[in-house]
Parts: structure tokens; sequence; C-alpha cells
């Protein structure tokens, strides 16, 4: 990805997921808000003319698999600006986008304290696109990564808040386009955002892997 994950014979297209979930720390989204997201996401992903899937991916496909929508992980978080040096983040291939270090999200799970680093793609912030210069990334595995959820983790898109509280929902968690499709390259998360809890909401294994 120059963002996020990229296929790998396309080195320029902007992730259409990026277009389909909402910014976190805008407003908290309803129930049938996520859903609505949800089948968004697959219908972009099965449609031929994006070029996400090959027809023969397409064929094989058995559908998504979400957690059930779970209000409880739509957290009040603390944002902490603390810009860090730029760096290579490692992919799923060779190629090492250049990010850096944004700021911290504080929050509190089951009485455990977490914390996850947000990050920004300089390529992104390079492109002058509406809204991206305010787009953050946050990758990140937890307990149930590689049982339920998919191994490579998950990612989360923020919105760099206003104020220091921000809101931050699992709910739209989703997987990099690895999960579904050996023709991408896509960021590892860090060992920084590696939780000791279980994250039950978002999206898991896809159907059939």
């Amino acid at each position: 990805m120059k963002m996020d994950f990229l296929p790998l014979n396309s080195m320029k297209r902007i992730p259409l997921i990026f277009l389909l979930i909402p910014f976190l720390a805008v407003s908290q989204q309803s129930e049938t808000e996520i859903l609505e997201h949800r089948e968004e996401h697959k219908t972009e992903l099965l449609d031929t003319s994006n070029h996400m899937l090959s027809i023969e991916e397409i064929n094989e496909f058995q559908g998504l698999n979400y957690f059930n929508f779970d209000s409880t992980f739509q957290l009040k978080a603390t944002f902490t600006k603390d810009k860090g040096k730029k760096f290579e983040m490692p992919t799923s291939t060779n190629r090492l986008p250049i990010y850096r270090r944004y700021g911290y999200v504080d929050f509190i799970i089951d009485s455990v304290p977490c914390r996850l680093t947000a990050y920004q793609n300089i390529d992104l912030l390079k492109r002058d696109r509406k809204g991206f210069k305010n787009y953050l990334f946050i990758p990140y595995k937890d307990k149930t990564t590689r049982n339920e959820t998919y191994g490579g983790g998950r990612f989360l898109d923020f919105k760099i808040p206003e104020s220091a509280i921000a809101l931050i929902d699992f709910n739209l968690a989703y997987n990099p386009y690895c999960a579904y499709s050996y023709r991408y390259s896509c960021p590892i998360p860090p060992d920084e955002n590696i939780l000791k809890v279980e994250i039950k909401a978002g999206e898991k294994i896809p159907h059939g892997h």
C-alpha cells in the first residue's frame, strides 16, 4: 500500500475502504450504520470493475465474517499528539512505506489500560486529497489474532481529533486486503500495537479461510 495496503501490481490506488469507513473520532455510529458500512465494503470488494479481487477469488469468495455489533467497544479515548521520526513500516512483502508516529490513543477495556499508536502515512500526506491530510492509521493485534481474527492484524482509520478526547470504535476494525488475496502488500502492526486484551468487535477471519 502506499497508504495502507496496495495490490502488488498497482502502487497508486487508494483503497476504497478509506471511502467506505468513516474516520473515527467524528461521531458514534449506530448499529444500522455499522451494518450498512459492512454491506458497502462487501459490495465494493466483489465489484469486478474495482479489480480488488480476481475473478477466481470472487468465485471462491464465501463471505465476510464479523463479530456482532457491540456498543461496549465504542470507547472514549484520550489522544496525545507526539510526533516521531519517519520510519519504514514492515509489510507482508519487501515494500517499506514511510510512516511516522503522530500520537497515542489511550483507553480502557475490561479495566485494562490500553494504548495504541496512531501513524501518519507520509506518501498520503503529500497527496493533495481532501480530508486525507487529517488521516491517521492504527494497525493492531490483540488476543483474538490468529484465533478468531486475521493473523496479520486488523486496521482502524482515525481522524486527528480536535480535542484530547476522541472516540475509538472497534466495530469498524477491518482486515487488510491480504486477508482476501495474495496479490496485496499490507503493513504489519508494530509490536507497540499488540494489545493484551481481546477485541471481540469488527471483522473476523473471512469465511472459508
